[in-house]
């Protein structure tokens, strides 16, 4: 039963893998729409994005050209696109975290409504197979063993990944909780200093009234 558990945990983290985060939106002119992408450091990852022309047969508007921009977890730029209406990146994660990508459409007269198409790929899913295919002329089964072969090694990586991940929350939660004890036994501790001050004050009304 847990080796059956245990495979199904593997094809559902292999299938996680092999998906791109492939979209598409529609963005008004003025306004900016941000897209995140929780990157693995030393993780190789592509974007792709253009915009759909809306007269086809003639050249994009420049009221729909784009400025885009890439940034990491820390704010280093990692693309620039200055009124664009396609462009791509490329790039391998020097730390890991949150990658934002930010589209932004200039206000322009008449407030068009932009459609964007956007591609991200991230690890295996990053890696263009059917280059590596005709650059090594290999054979269907060499081919598909070595593809089995990167998505398990990113399985294992993205595995260390999260127990990193986890081990990091497991020692702010325990962080967490000395504080939380410390702070209840402040609050105590301050509660009842108070309630003795509050008797010793009534006692002292009641004596000096020569009512004790």
């Amino acid at each position: 039963m847990s080796d059956s558990v245990l495979l199904l945990a593997i094809l559902a983290l292999a299938l996680m893998c092999s998906l791109a985060n492939s979209m598409m939106f529609d963005l008004k002119s003025g306004h900016t729409k941000c897209i995140s992408e929780e990157i693995k450091s030393n993780a190789m990852t592509v974007g792709k994005y253009s915009v759909i022309n809306p007269n086809e047969g003639y050249p994009i508007p420049e009221t729909h050209k784009l400025i885009v921009k890439v940034t990491s977890p820390s704010g280093n730029s990692y693309h620039n696109g200055d009124h664009v209406d396609s462009g791509n990146f490329a790039f391998t994660a020097a730390e890991a975290g949150d990658y934002t990508t930010c589209f932004w459409v200039p206000a322009s007269r008449g407030m068009p409504t932009v459609s964007v198409e956007f591609d991200w790929r991230t690890g295996v899913a990053a890696k263009d197979w059917s280059k590596v295919a005709k650059k090594g002329q290999i054979e269907v089964m060499e081919f598909e063993l070595k593809k089995m072969y990167d998505t398990v090694i990113s399985i294992q990586e993205e595995m260390f990944y999260l127990r990193e991940r986890e081990e990091e929350m497991q020692d702010l939660n325990k962080a967490t909780n000395s504080k939380m004890f410390t702070f209840s036994f402040l609050s105590i501790v301050i509660s009842l200093s108070v309630a003795g001050l509050q008797l010793w004050h009534l006692k002292t009304f009641f004596e000096r009234k020569k009512l004790l």
